[in-house]
């Protein structure tokens, strides 16, 4: 145990972790790096230049003779992951702190911080990015230190580019990290921090042992779930898995059970051996709650089973996503779905697309309300099709979000128009160092849903960086729009908005649709309604044949006659015709600014 080191890297999104992980790799002579962000193999992270899930790898290194085994966790960055991140904590002793020497401390540096230093993790410094020509390694060194309140001395400069400071780095690892303390002897305790899906293997599970061991063939079992399996193969994670005869304590491996439902393994839960089991869970871990909810419904209403199947292998790589049936009356039937955020939805869309071939039509994303009815039951709501009437409504309660902005003094004036337009108030403001700015806001989080993340970046020119975790639910004065066409409402652009707002945005909406909704052989109408009262209206005007073209000269009653019997056809087509909704309507709504 004295020679084993585990730690994790966090930082804020497009810091440079992955290309540090790619040299501490090869420093340790793990790999050899053919391409860039080894550890990233999903095909979305290469595209997007974002770690998505968590990766664990095992490096040797060594120091004055003496051999060391280092396991490191790469950790995602974006705001939506930080589950992920929490997670990667727990099964660590230390974590390199890295900060990009051009951009400085960011929101997510701080909330990710916080977190480790929750876990008592020590935390080693390193300014990565010192190589670039904008690179400000001195004021980036006093933000470090005012945050974290170390010396001068113990902040490494590096670079992942370049390599150097690597091995400073690695020296560190060594000399500053604890290592991990347990009792081999006690029974078995390990902590699952991940699982991931193999089609021919079932579910394997990544976990750290904190007390005992384990060895190939032994019966364990999960001690939320109660569920006893046979441990087919136990081992280390290279960039294969490796396997080995036993594990013991302080080490970082993978179990093999041959486990088939995603259900059975929940991150967060201990492994223990049946004979000689522990007496209590490892605590600190809580069930993920999603924020943001989106209906997902196959275009084709018989590929529904395979929604569900591809929803559930999907649901075995991230965690944090969940999901329960619901039906609509425009979509049939499909998934009310919870994310943790924005990015999170648009990569489960994505993958949905590659990995498992499902076209999807995906609504308006909404997040939980609670309503609280006359008779005084409350009511937890994520769909505002299933809103009471707005008879039986006492009040609705809405969640608000603590928001953490970091940004350029040059940009608080618009930053605090969008989060003063989006209902949000200024809690306070302060000068973090030199130019930089940390505001902290009180918003709605239904206001953030849909588009803020990228009007703040477009405002800030992509320097504000943005944090936030749930605060409370309070009172609103929330209406439910509904979206009439042809006098019958399509519960899937149906949405909760705020009283002052409704009447704008239900405009707004209803020319967009008029844009995207193709013409029929009839006139559609398009309508805005709160309740009975209809607040705005478009018409998409019908196609029509020319049928009076054979009539030339003669008498006017012979075109009357014509156009009348036109006009019975298309009442009648008008009663039985039903207007297509194109999925481009559905992403419009959320792109209407």
């Amino acid at each position: 145990m004295q020679h084993i080191r585990n730690f994790c890297i966090i930082a804020h999104i497009d810091h440079g972790k992955s290309t540090l992980a790619d040299r501490l790799l090869e420093c340790t002579n793990t790999i050899k790096i053919t391409d860039g962000q080894m550890l990233d193999n999903m095909d979305l992270e290469k595209e997007r230049g974002i770690t998505i899930k968590s990766h664990a790898i095992q490096m040797e290194y060594e120091l004055n003779g003496e051999k060391y085994v280092f396991n490191l966790i790469d950790t995602p960055g974006h705001v939506d992951f930080s589950y992920e991140v929490s997670r990667s904590i727990a099964a660590c002793e230390g974590a390199l702190l890295v900060v990009d020497a051009t951009q400085g401390v960011q929101a997510q540096t701080i909330s990710n911080l916080y977190m480790a230093i929750e876990h008592d993790l020590e935390i080693i410094p390193v300014i990565n990015k010192i190589d670039m020509p904008s690179a400000m390694p001195d004021e980036v060194e006093d933000e470090i230190v005012e945050l974290i309140g170390c010396d001068r001395s113990e902040i490494i400069r590096a670079s992942g580019k370049t390599g150097e400071g690597i091995d400073d780095i690695l020296k560190a690892v060594v000399e500053r990290i604890p290592h991990p303390v347990g009792n081999v002897d006690a029974p078995l305790q390990a902590l699952i921090f991940d699982s991931v899906f193999n089609s021919f293997r079932g579910i394997i599970a990544y976990f750290k042992i904190l007390n005992g061991s384990i060895k190939k063939g032994d019966k364990v079992k999960f001690f939320n779930t109660g569920m006893e399996y046979d441990a087919d193969e136990v081992g280390v994670l290279k960039m294969d898995m490796i396997p080995r005869k036993e594990l013991s304590t302080g080490e970082v491996g993978y179990i093999i059970s041959g486990i088939k439902d995603a259900k059975e393994v929940k991150v967060g839960d201990t492994i223990t051996h049946t004979a000689r089991p522990c007496e209590t869970a490892i605590a600190g871990f809580q069930e993920v709650k999603p924020m943001v909810f989106a209906g997902v419904y196959p275009i084709d209403p018989t590929e529904y089973e395979n929604l569900r199947a591809s929803l559930e292998k999907l649901q075995l790589n991230d965690a944090s996503l969940t999901f329960f049936p619901e039906s609509s009356v425009a979509l049939g039937f499909g998934f009310r779905c919870g994310f943790l955020g924005l990015l999170h939805m648009e990569i489960v869309q994505e993958r949905l697309d590659r990995e498992f071939n499902m076209d999807v039509i995906t609504t308006v994303p909404n997040v939980s309300y609670m309503i609280y009815t006359k008779q005084g039951d409350a009511l937890e709501v994520h769909n505002p099709s299933g809103l009471p009437e707005p008879t039986m409504i006492e009040h609705i309660e809405e969640p608000y979000i603590k928001a953490t902005i970091i940004t350029d003094s040059n940009y608080i004036g618009p930053i605090m128009k969008l989060c003063l337009d989006k209902r949000g108030e200024l809690l306070n403001q302060e000068y973090v160092s030199g130019n930089r700015v940390e505001l902290h806001f009180m918003i709605p989080l239904g206001e953030i849903v849909i588009d803020f993340y990228d009007k703040l970046k477009s405002i800030s020119k992509g320097y504000a960086s943005f944090d936030y975790h749930i605060d409370s639910f309070r009172l609103s004065r929330l209406v439910k729009l509904d979206i009439l066409l042809n006098g019958e409402p399509v519960d899937a652009l149906s949405t909760l908005t705020h009283q002052d707002n409704a009447v704008g945005f239900g405009r707004r909406m209803c020319e967009k649709l008029k844009e995207l909704i193709p013409r029929q052989q009839f006139d559609i109408a398009i309508q805005a309604a709160i309740g009975a009262k209809i607040i705005a209206r478009e018409t998409v005007k019908q196609v029509r044949k020319d049928v009076t073209a054979k009539c030339y000269g003669g008498d006017v009653s012979r075109k009357r006659k014509l156009l009348e019997k036109q006009k019975k056809g298309k009442k009648r087509m008008k009663q039985i015709g039903n207007v297509e909704v194109p999925q481009k309507a559905f992403l419009a709504v959320l792109k209407l600014d």
